[in-house]
C-alpha cells in the first residue's frame, strides 16, 4: 500500500488541538519553528508555566491505535485519530455501502510518561499503542490534565467567565 502524505492532515490536527486548548480556556500557540519534541505550547501567565505538547495523528479510521513517536522533549503529547476514512489497515465486518469511515476527530490527550511507558520495546519505529495502556479511554479528551499541569483555576465555571461584547 503506497504511503499517504497526509501533511496537511497533520497541520490540522496541530491546529484541532490548538482550537481545543482555547476553547477549554487554556491559553497556547503554535510553535512555528521547527522544534523537533513538541508542536503547541501551553501556557498560564498569571502562574509563569508552560508546557510543551507533541501533537501526533492518524489519518485512518481503522488504524491499528499506534503511533511512532522517538522525540520524547514534552509534558504531552496528543494524538489525533482524524478518522477520514479506512485504509484497509484492518479487516472489518460488512458495513453499509454509505459508510466511508469518515467520523468526528478524537483526542487522547496524555502525558509524556504514559506514552513512554506504552511504548513497543520491538519496535523499530519506537511505535507507541493505545492497547499498550491502562485505559486508555481515561485520556480520550481529558483537557482537564493540561489544565492541573498548568495550574489553572478549576474551571467547571468556565462557562461563568463574562463574555466581552467589545
Amino acid at each position: 500500500m503506497a504511503r499517504l502524505d497526509t501533511s496537511l492532515e497533520q497541520a490540522g490536527a496541530e491546529f484541532l488541538v490548538l482550537g481545543r486548548l482555547l476553547i477549554e480556556g487554556i491559553q497556547a500557540f503554535k510553535a512555528y519553528t521547527n522544534f523537533p519534541g513538541y508542536d503547541i505550547i501551553a501556557t498560564n501567565p498569571e502562574k509563569n508555566l508552560s508546557c510543551r505538547i507533541q501533537v501526533k495523528s492518524r489519518w485512518a479510521t481503522d488504524y491499528d491505535g499506534g503511533f511512532p513517536i522517538r522525540n520524547f522533549d514534552c509534558d504531552f503529547v496528543v494524538l489525533v485519530a482524524l478518522n477520514r476514512g479506512y485504509r484497509g489497515y484492518r479487516r472489518r465486518k460488512k458495513s453499509a455501502a454509505d459508510d466511508n469511515g469518515r467520523r468526528e476527530p478524537q483526542f487522547y490527550v496524555m502525558p509524556v510518561e504514559i506514552v513512554q511507558l506504552a511504548q513497543d520495546p520491538k519496535s523499530g519505529w519506537g511505535k507507541v499503542f493505545l492497547r499498550r495502556m491502562d485505559e486508555p479511554t481515561q485520556y480520550l479528551s481529558n483537557w482537564s490534565l493540561v489544565r492541573e499541569f498548568l495550574q489553572y483555576e478549576d474551571t467547571e465555571a468556565n462557562g461563568d467567565r463574562q463574555l466581552d461584547m467589545g
